[in-house]
């Protein structure tokens, strides 16, 4: 009898994708919690030490995002594999970003082509939850009808960038092909 049954190897094999990954970021020197030692739900402030270093943020909304587009890329590439192993290939994507996220080369070039000139990475508690985030959008995805999944993108999107002036595509344009009006609309909030 196998050790796992069929049914839940991919469960099995997103959870050892989601030890490793963390392992990997500790390895890599990314510290386990915030260093003030606390553990919050959500943090307000983009500006704060704090951001990026808790369970939630308003880069939550980017990671929720990036399931939704996977779950559409991976059901039109992908048509023949099993709901599970998509979201394990989602998985997959989502911990390779987190890594490369948090090597010196991104976040130099977080620091020098975005506002985040104080930007430090991810703490690993942080970016296991983006990836759980992440996992989340997929499943929104797969539950609800295309124009809601939509709707609420660009809600998130929306809400992002009045609150914090940045977003999923702004962050991306940003890290891409740096635009000094974006980076001045930015700045001009003090974020």
């Amino acid at each position: 009898m196998p050790l796992i049954s069929r049914r839940f190897l991919p469960v099995a094999t997103g959870l050892v994708l989601l030890v490793a990954t963390a392992i990997v970021l500790l390895a890599m020197g990314r510290v386990p919690i915030c260093t003030c030692g606390e553990v919050k739900l959500w943090t307000w402030d983009v500006t704060s030490s704090d951001n990026s270093q808790h369970i939630a943020d308003w880069y939550t909304f980017s990671h929720i995002i990036h399931g939704m587009i996977f779950y559409w890329a991976l059901h039109l590439a992908a048509p023949r594999l099993s709901l599970g192993w998509r979201a394990v290939a989602a998985l997959v994507v989502e911990a390779a970003w987190e890594i490369v996220e948090n090597s010196p080369w991104i976040i130099d070039r977080y620091r020098e082509a975005t506002i985040a000139a104080g930007y430090t990475g991810d703490s690993v508690l942080n970016s296991v939850f983006d990836i759980l985030w992440m996992l989340l959008g997929f499943w929104l995805a797969l539950r609800l009808p295309v124009w809601l999944t939509v709707a609420l993108a660009l809600a998130m999107e929306i809400v992002a960038a009045l609150v914090i002036r940045d977003n999923l595509t702004l962050n991306v344009v940003m890290l891409v092909w740096p635009l000094d009006t974006i980076r001045e609309w930015q700045a001009a909030a003090g974020l």
